[in-house]
């Protein structure tokens, strides 16, 4: 890998810079939201986004083609 040039060493601090100011901000959003959920959402139902048995899982190899309706 080539080392980062000036110029893209400024953009990457800027980047962080940004991404720094905005965290405490971003924090307050994401807690505000567990709130309103927490407060408008069913007392005692948990819906996991995924039952632990049903992990996702890409096949390995080569797509399989499925014969034609033809023959």
């Amino acid at each position: 890998m080539t080392p980062s040039t000036p110029r893209q060493v400024r953009t990457r601090e800027r980047f962080e810079a940004a991404i720094a100011l905005a965290a405490p901000a971003l924090d307050f959003v994401l807690s505000a939201g567990d709130r309103v959920a927490r407060a408008l959402g069913p007392e005692d139902e948990y819906y996991p986004v995924r039952p632990p048995g049903e992990a996702f899982e890409l096949p390995s190899g080569p797509p399989k083609r499925e014969p034609d309706a033809d023959g």
